[in-house]
């Protein structure tokens, strides 16, 4: 009777260190460390290096979740078409020819379209967890971004600038096409 005792106590041991590890194995595989999100996350969009680098300049980053790395993405966006706005503006004062301030002109339009209509959308989907409003943001800062660089005729004064907008903003997209 003492031996059966001594064989249940044993059992029921082992039952629950197996049940307590098998939980933490699970919790393991189901939740990832932040560093692996980060890294599984860029993994899948179209731009890993600058994906990797626009976090890893954010502390933000380090406890953020899908849709918290997306957030960080949309102030990057913000960021970099502001600099591009504000580079614009400087060149507009300079003398230029006709036809480069005509497209200057017109990229002012649609950076200023980014900033007050796509990057607001953006953020807004992300924050009320209508992730397709927050994807058409990014995809359409995208577009104005290549609709700049193409109202010039040949290479663009704007160029790097223009393809740092069009890339965040795709980055942005794909992150919240994860959401979806």
């Amino acid at each position: 009777m003492r031996s059966l005792k001594s064989l249940a106590l044993i059992f029921l041991i082992h039952a629950v260190f197996a049940t307590i590890f098998i939980q933490k194995t699970e919790c393991r595989i189901a939740l990832p460390n932040k560093a692996n999100l980060i890294d599984q996350t860029c993994k899948k969009t179209p731009n890993y290096a600058l994906y990797v680098s626009s976090l890893q300049s954010d502390p933000r980053s380090k406890g953020a979740d899908v849709r918290g790395l997306a957030r960080i993405m949309v102030d990057v966006m913000n960021s970099k078409a502001t600099q591009t706005l504000n580079h614009i503006n400087k060149l507009l004062q300079r003398s230029l020819g006709h036809k480069v301030k005509v497209a200057l002109s017109d990229c002012a339009r649609k950076y200023i379209a980014i900033l007050k209509a796509d990057v607001p959308e953006a953020a807004e989907g992300l924050d009320k967890g209508d992730f397709k409003f927050a994807e058409d943001g990014a995809n359409d800062a995208a577009i104005e971004a290549n609709s700049c660089e193409r109202g010039f005729s040949g290479k663009s004064i704007l160029t790097q600038m223009n393809i740092q907008v069009h890339d965040v903003a795709e980055v942005l997209a794909a992150i919240v096409r994860l959401l979806l």
